[in-house]
């Protein structure tokens, strides 16, 4: 399945830095959608949600720092301000109102870009799943536990990594390449061996696994109830 492109926002009343910075993220295969002010981007969160806002401060009506205060918490989306004021007192009146960075004009293209993945990496990560419960089985990455039929079992980061990525794809093989590159190791009896301790901790009978199983030839599967 293709991945799919991050959705941008940019929010600018200067139309030749709104379509300069269109024609950048397009360039970096973003998908972009723009509004020329507050009023104009309400109007398009309310049919579509986006990935991140570019925002620029000042603008005729409401402005930036306005807009992010009062619909920051309410759709959840992360804003860049991009704006003429420079000043530190700006940049940290911006953060404390809930935006998640600040790029003062004027800017580099790239120095944009770097800031825009490096969010949308920070929100993906955030977004994943630390918790999962299925059958008699509790995995919490978060505490490095799983709990089965009331016992504890700790695992250690190569298992989370694994687990990770597993619970985060439900039904989706992963190959045992895919697993040594996560975990830096490439023995494929090596990588066996870790899946084999993480069925003793998960299967209720380790040698016919009902959850993480074995795909023959392609890798593994952990199937979530």
């Amino acid at each position: 399945m293709k991945k799919s492109k991050a959705h941008i926002l940019i929010v600018d009343d200067d139309d030749r830095i709104r379509d300069l910075v269109k024609q950048y993220l397009n360039d970096f295969d973003f998908l972009v959608t723009t509004a020329n002010n507050a009023e104009d981007a309400k109007q398009k969160i309310d049919i579509i949600k986006f990935d991140l806002i570019v925002l620029d401060i000042m603008m005729p009506g409401q402005s930036g720092l306005d807009f992010t205060n009062e619909n920051k918490k309410k759709i959840g989306t992360p804003i860049i301000l991009l704006t003429a004021k420079g000043e530190a007192t700006d940049r940290v009146e911006g953060l404390e109102i809930g935006a998640d960075d600040y790029l003062a004009k004027p800017f580099e293209p790239k120095e944009l870009i770097l800031r825009i993945r490096n969010i949308l990496e920070k929100t993906k990560s955030k977004n994943q799943k630390r918790v999962v419960n299925f059958s008699n089985v509790n995995i919490d990455l978060n505490k490095l536990l799983i709990i089965k039929n009331n016992k504890e079992f700790k695992i250690n980061n190569t298992e989370k990594i694994i687990l990770e990525k597993m619970i985060n794809s439900p039904g989706k093989t992963c190959t045992r390449e895919e697993i040594g590159k996560l975990i830096n190791l490439y023995k494929e009896r090596s990588i066996d061996v870790i899946i084999t301790r993480l069925r003793k901790k998960i299967e209720d009978d380790p040698k016919n696994p009902k959850y993480l199983q074995t795909i023959r030839g392609a890798g593994y599967v952990l199937w979530i109830e």
